[in-house]
């Protein structure tokens, strides 16, 4: 299954964001797969600072589960001076509905 959302930078961020996810931290690369994401995906709209994320998902993945853990807490803190987000932390997010596939 897919799944695919968007959610915005900061403006002047991109190269740190970047920079940030270049050197994701292997216990959440780790911690993600164990949730079921096998294929994970971001997207920048230099125009807009939108990034759209496209993951796929394996059957009976625990991804609703990630808000609650520390370490994705954790993370979150780490990244939202770059981008926008919920109080706690959490990125904004806004879900992307599919209209077209083609495999």
């Amino acid at each position: 299954m897919n799944h695919a959302f968007r959610m915005k930078l900061k403006p002047g961020r991109v190269a740190e964001y970047k920079k940030r996810h270049d050197e994701i931290w292997p216990d959440l690369s780790q911690l993600l797969s164990e949730a079921g994401i096998y294929d994970y995906s971001i997207f920048l709209d230099e125009e807009t600072l939108h990034l759209f994320a496209v993951l796929k998902l394996r059957r009976g993945d625990r991804r609703a589960a990630l808000p609650q853990h520390p370490l994705m807490q954790r993370w979150w803190d780490y990244m939202k001076d770059l981008m926008e987000t919920h109080p706690d932390g959490r990125p904004k997010e806004w879900p992307l509905i599919p209209v077209f596939h083609h495999a």
